[in-house]
């Protein structure tokens, strides 16, 4: 009963810090108008979340190396906090920036203590636990634009919803101190002690999943954190664009219940190689799709496919690599992934500004990466990728 409040716990901090990483999308436009800034400073702020984000990642492994897994996340827990309140009292736009990069640091070294301490605490179902614990992260990602619409709505704020973030993740993480210490805590990362020995033993898995969610998550971060003015381009009304990013991060909740489940019964390598090859193909027919309905639809598939990525490859790593080394390999992959990806949004708003339309940006990102995803079906059929 104890691992399970403790799994309900991290359930809820995942929320918070899921929330502090995508918040910025929908207040994108709402940075712009306030600030006065243009699309790519805009971006920038964004970047600046997931390259925060990607930072910790691998300090973050050498430390667990030497901290118990749940005291970096209470950790994690009071700088998520404290960035929180920064930016509820930020008066510029480099606050802003700063605050957002602070958020990503507190989710980079989350993710990289929680994923290792989920997977140990259900170690007869990976991919069921780490899919409900994506699945609540996923929620937050759907909650997003509709809670900024409220908060907008009620109090004409946008720092209100840092406000908002802050005391919640302060309630949480406390919770989550008394928690911790009432349950008995999985001992089966005590051998991990060499981060560098694990990279040394493990790295053709962990440059798969670099490559594959790097590459993906590059292509997906321009999409997603821009997808409202991207919409705007495309005829939709301000109202049906915002709730669009709704709709994309909704189709993601099942995504990730039902692939860590199918990620516990499939071949994994196969299996991930076949989302990957549908994102793509997804995006492309994105570009040349007009018509509400039609959007609207493929807006849910995106969603679903792309969010079913990510509990296949944390359970494909965390399932197989071996205690002693699950958690300092996971931390590299980790860093290494978030930081191809993170600037996904700054290119595209940089392409932007140089004048390119946002069809022609992301076809041409589409076409990349189904280079990548080409090349890994040909190894992959070689046998040269790690099973």
């Amino acid at each position: 009963m104890s691992r399970r409040r403790l799994f309900g716990t991290l359930c809820s901090l995942i929320f918070l810090v899921n929330l502090g990483r995508v918040i910025f999308a929908p207040l994108l436009g709402e940075f712009i108008a306030v600030f006065q800034i243009g699309e790519g400073t805009a971006g920038l702020i964004a970047t600046l979340a997931w390259l925060g984000s990607a930072f910790p990642r691998v300090p973050t492994g050498w430390l667990l190396t030497r901290v118990p897994r749940h005291r970096v996340i209470l950790a994690a827990g009071g700088v998520l906090t404290g960035a929180s309140v920064f930016i509820a009292s930020a008066t510029s736009v480099a606050m802003v920036a700063i605050g957002a990069f602070l958020m990503g640091l507190a989710a980079g070294a989350y993710f990289v203590a929680a994923n290792p301490l989920v997977s140990e605490l259900y170690p007869d179902s990976v991919g069921w636990a780490l899919g409900v614990h994506g699945m609540t992260s996923q929620i937050a990602a759907a909650a997003a634009a509709p809670l900024v619409t409220l908060f907008l709505t009620l109090f004409f704020d946008w720092r209100v919803v840092f406000a908002a973030i802050a005391v919640a993740a302060a309630l949480v993480t406390i919770t989550l101190f008394f928690v911790a210490r009432s349950t008995t805590l999985p001992d089966a990362g005590s051998a991990d002690r060499d981060i560098v020995a694990a990279i040394r033993s493990e790295w053709r898995a962990v440059l798969l999943g670099v490559v594959v969610v790097g590459a993906t998550g590059f292509v997906w971060q321009g999409l997603f954190n821009f997808y409202e003015l991207y919409m705007i381009t495309k005829g939709l009304s301000d109202a049906t664009a915002k709730n669009l990013l709704t709709v994309i991060f909704a189709a993601g909740v099942p995504a990730f219940f039902v692939s860590g489940r199918l990620a516990d019964e499939l071949p994994r390598v196969p299996y991930i190689l076949a989302i990957i090859s549908g994102f793509t193909i997804c995006v492309l027919v994105l570009t040349v799709t007009t018509g509400v309905i039609a959007i609207v639809v493929l807006t849910a598939v995106i969603g679903y496919v792309l969010h079913s990525l990510f509990p296949a490859v944390d359970t494909y790593l965390l399932d197989t690599l071996p205690d002693e080394s699950r958690a300092s390999a996971y931390a590299w992959y980790s860093g290494g992934m978030m930081v191809v990806q993170a600037t996904g949004s700054s290119a595209v708003g940089a392409l932007r500004e140089a004048g390119f339309a946002y069809d022609a940006i992301f076809t041409q990102l589409s076409l990349g990466l189904t280079v990548v995803a080409v090349g890994l079906l040909v190894l992959q059929r070689s046998n040269r990728l790690p099973q």
